[in-house]
């Protein structure tokens, strides 16, 4: 079994714990991340319009974790904070941040259990809209804070024909699926954190496994088998 690995750099030694034994592994980063300045960050914050009072912050990604501490400073001392997705999750917790629900299905979902305005949301400087909108339709208000920048990189032809051959490919967001597609096979089976990202895979590759852990060992040797 080829499998492929496309997170970015020293981010994929998690995901090889949960790989069968004798599976062939090759790392293929798809995305690069370019973090915003810090003081930028709490500058952003210091100047949006409900700063000191946001009731509500959602942490929209494991990249924005490093700057949450500065979020809770721009929101109240009993801001519900939420996160998407279980890596997310994960390193909010690692932080000590206690978060109140993790939003492992659609954005309407999660936007169901959020009960207090004003709202922030802290991810990358291009975001899904779908959490927001649904927001705004409960009539909350919503601000958005940008913390950094994915870019797809330059693949080289090892890097594709890697992806061709792949029977397994790890795919951590829509926006590194946007790169690999053209490259895939129709009968590979792309594992997805979660439903987000598997939705949007599965919109022209139903071969999809949704959520990351220590359970795809078993599942992906049973594919194996």
């Amino acid at each position: 079994m080829n499998i492929v690995l496309t997170r970015e750099a020293g981010k994929n030694d998690p995901l090889r714990s949960w790989l069968p034994a004798g599976a062939t592994v090759r790392e293929v980063p798809l995305t690069t991340t370019t973090y915003f300045d810090a003081n930028d960050v709490r500058e952003a914050l210091a100047k949006s319009r409900a700063h000191g009072m946001y009731r509500t912050l959602v942490v929209t990604s494991e990249r924005s974790a490093r700057f949450v501490e500065s979020a809770l400073k721009s929101s109240t001392l009993d801001v519900e904070v939420y996160g998407v997705g279980p890596t997310t999750a994960a390193a909010l917790t690692s932080l000590g941040v206690h978060v109140l629900a993790n939003g492992e299905g659609s954005a309407a979902t999660l936007a169901a259990q959020i009960s207090r305005s004003p709202v922030l949301l802290l991810g990358a400087k291009v975001m899904r809209e779908e959490l927001a909108t649904a927001l705004r339709a409960k009539g909350f208000e919503v601000v958005t804070i940008a913390c950094y920048e994915t870019n797809g990189v330059s693949l080289s032809a090892s890097d594709t024909q890697a992806l061709r051959d792949a029977d397994v490919l790890f795919v951590g967001a829509p926006s590194a699926w946007a790169l690999a597609r053209e490259h895939v096979s129709d009968d590979a089976w792309v594992v997805v954190p979660g439903t987000t990202t598997g939705a949007v895979v599965r919109a022209d590759h139903p071969p999809v496994i949704e959520g990351w852990g220590p359970h795809l060992v078993t599942q992906l040797a049973e594919l194996a088998s």
